[in-house]
């Protein structure tokens, strides 16, 4: 276990990245790269990253429970990168 994963199941914090989408009914709906399969929604912003906090405390206790290896960000997050492509029309 890397020791950012240590730290979090020691009781400190670790940091993961969430991408925010908004929902096309309303709201938002949230995802964590680095751990597949973590989703959330709300309606309001703040309830979305609520919502999403909670979820990744529960994927990483199942992990814990199922005695998984909890990932590391770096393993799946490498960067935001934009790229251009010709507008069609």
């Amino acid at each position: 276990m890397n020791e950012e994963i240590e730290a979090q199941v020691k009781g400190k914090i670790i940091e993961y990245t969430i991408l925010i989408h908004q929902a096309e009914e309303g709201g938002f709906w949230v995802e964590v790269p680095a751990l597949p399969g973590c989703y959330s929604q709300g309606e309001t912003f703040e309830e979305t990253i609520e919502n999403i906090k909670e979820a990744i405390e529960l994927n990483l206790l199942v992990l814990q429970e199922e005695k998984e290896e909890l990932p590391a960000e770096e393993e799946f997050f490498i960067g935001k990168v934009k790229v251009e492509v010709p507008a069609i029309g």
